[in-house]
């Protein structure tokens, strides 16, 4: 495992059903960050896939969310972390967009690391459909929609599911430890 890839909202900070709007309005999960910096300090890359519609809908601009990106990666790097690159779609539609590979393509060609060995953290069957669709790993946290989207019986059996970020990342350096 040389990276692995995060969906942003509900995953790592608290998701809102109004959208995260600002830098004052991102607030990080309890755990995600240490579980973030655990993945760097273990030699692992660390790469964020979010959709970011906000900035189609005319909700907070590049900027903003450029702000957001970094208020993450400072907590972040407080804890000894790293976050390699964030990669986002600004847009309704299109092959960025997930349930669209699109992202996750990029990632993998620009960061040259192969997708089937790299777990998606995602909370959402977008996330699980994008991983599943380049045959990357799919994980599944139950934080953000997480839970509603375990409870839709969408979710294939072959998805790992785990409480939060922090308890998938503990169980991904696990599973590492062994192979």
């Amino acid at each position: 495992m040389q990276a692995v890839i995060l969906d942003r909202d509900g995953v790592i900070n608290h998701d809102s059903p109004d959208y995260v709007k600002s830098a004052e309005e991102w607030h990080a999960i309890d755990g995600s960050l240490e579980a973030i910096a655990r993945l760097s300090k273990a030699g692992i890359k660390v790469f964020i896939a979010s959709n970011q519609s906000g900035i189609a809908y005319g909700l907070f601009d590049y900027n903003t969310l450029y702000a957001m990106h970094r208020k993450l990666l400072q907590q972040t790097e407080s804890l000894g972390g790293h976050i390699n690159g964030f990669f986002f779609c600004p847009f309704l539609t299109g092959p960025c967009r997930k349930p669209n590979p699109g992202l996750l393509v990029d990632i993998a060609n620009r960061a040259h690391i192969n997708l089937e060995t790299t777990p998606f953290i995602g909370d959402a069957m977008r996330d699980l459909e994008a991983a599943i669709a380049v045959d990357a790993i799919p994980v599944l946290v139950r934080t953000g929609k997480g839970t509603s989207t375990l409870n839709s019986g969408e979710v294939p059996d072959h998805v790992q599911v785990h409480a939060n970020l922090y308890e998938a990342v503990d169980s991904l350096l696990k599973q590492q430890a062994i192979s």
